[in-house]
């Protein structure tokens, strides 16, 4: 839409023919205000304008011509920071999140957070059972039948290294014993194995 829009400006305010596969978008970089940038510099070589005059007025033609698109501007160094319109991104997640399901009543397993049974729970767990949760009740209001599962994996080689480090340095210590969270207690055990393996593997 952006690329669209912009070599729609172009042909407007300066007469010459664009075409939007010419025209470069990324998002903005988080240091910067807006959602996305538009890159100026071929753009710049082609118009032969300077690339503030160049941002400037094709920031004001977005938001004088398309405010239902771009909000607010911001030119930095050859690059058109736009600050998308919040209504037009809600609506484009709403469309995006209904139209990939043509027919309602499938049933969908939706599986998160499973977490790693050898390391502590931290924010990014968070994050990742938000977004679970989120998916699944948007499966749920499209009319689909959604289960919603965890796999907690306490098999496989990272729990043996942890069982081995136990076995081989703990002296028989407990989570209560050492006054230790027990996701932190089996962790530490982890960390004690690799750091036993490096040591034997050097020398």
């Amino acid at each position: 839409m952006l690329k669209e829009k912009a070599a729609a400006a172009i042909e407007q305010l300066y007469k010459i023919p664009a075409f939007a596969d010419d025209i470069l978008v990324n998002e903005t970089k988080p240091e910067f205000e807006g959602n996305y940038t538009l890159v100026l510099f071929a753009l710049v070589k082609r118009l032969k304008i300077a690339p503030d005059k160049l941002g400037n007025e094709l920031g004001t033609y977005f938001i004088t011509n398309h405010p239902e698109l771009a909000t607010h501007f911001n030119v930095i160094k050859g690059f058109l920071n736009l600050t998308i319109n919040d209504t037009y991104v809600a609506q484009s997640l709403s469309q995006s999140a209904i139209a990939p399901f043509d027919e309602t009543g499938t049933k969908i397993i939706v599986e998160y957070s499973s977490p790693n049974t050898n390391k502590p729970l931290h924010l990014g767990h968070l994050r990742n059972i938000f977004l679970g949760w989120s998916i699944a009740q948007i499966l749920k209001e499209t009319g689909h039948e959604v289960f919603k599962t965890c796999i907690v994996n306490d098999r496989g080689i990272h729990i043996c290294k942890s069982m081995l480090a136990w076995e081989k340095f703990a002296d028989g210590a407990t989570p209560e014993s050492t006054h230790t969270k027990g996701d932190h207690f089996v962790g530490d055990y982890y960390v004690r194995f690799n750091d036993a393996y490096k040591q034997e593997v050097e020398t």
